[in-house]
């Protein structure tokens, strides 16, 4: 055996011309472990989503989707959402180049479009519940308060995680670690997003169908 094996130039050879890599980057690894996070997450309002089409009829002679919701205005929620993740998407380039003033106005943008959603959702459950259609008035109800309020608690979530990487961005600037938890943030908007986006097709659209 040649000098070169034992002093390691012989690697690519062993390898079949190919080097050995080394370990992902802390980044890349913190992104897969906050996936399989999400993944739970969506398992989660999977069961809802069942939960929902199951009870989907059982109104116990109450009203239904189609005498309930406004579709005018949860278009405008869905609009101002998918705009968030859009301005979210811009702020996060300007992290990667470290544009400290465009990060903190895209994330600003996306806070005041998130908030914009969670008023229209709030003033929607606060009108129902006006008209007696409250999650206790029936199975289908309940459903529907539980689904769509839990999403709604996870974009409250999200806003409470956006102004604290703001802060921490102004405090500490572009840090790796910081940098690390902007990646989560971000699929974390996104997926809130995708999750949305589900909820509009199969509650909204297909509860005022039927």
């Amino acid at each position: 055996m040649t000098d070169a094996v034992f002093h390691g130039h012989g690697d690519s050879n062993l390898l079949g011309g190919r080097p050995q890599e080394g370990p992902a980057s802390k980044r890349i690894t913190t992104g897969y472990g906050f996936w399989i996070f999400l993944l739970s997450d969506i398992v989660m309002f999977s069961c809802f989503f069942a939960a929902h089409a199951v009870l989907l009829g059982q109104t116990a002679g109450g009203p239904k989707g189609a005498e309930l919701f406004d579709l005018r205005s949860v278009a405008a929620e869905t609009a101002l959402l998918l705009l968030s993740s859009f301005t979210c998407g811009l702020a996060m380039i300007a992290a990667d180049v470290r544009n400290t003033l465009w990060y903190q106005v895209g994330m600003a943008v996306t806070c005041l479009l998130g908030l914009g959603f969670l008023a229209l959702e709030f003033r929607e459950f606060a009108e129902l519940v006006g008209r007696g259609a409250g999650p206790t008035r029936s199975a289908f109800l309940s459903s529907f308060f539980t689904l769509v309020g839990c999403h709604g608690a996870h974009v409250s979530a999200g806003i409470l995680w956006l102004l604290t990487m703001m802060a921490q961005v102004f405090a500490k600037g572009f840090r790796a670690d910081i940098m690390r938890r902007l990646l989560c943030f971000a699929l974390f908007w996104h997926a809130l997003d995708i999750i949305w986006v589900a909820i509009f097709s199969v509650v909204y659209l297909l509860g005022s169908a039927a």
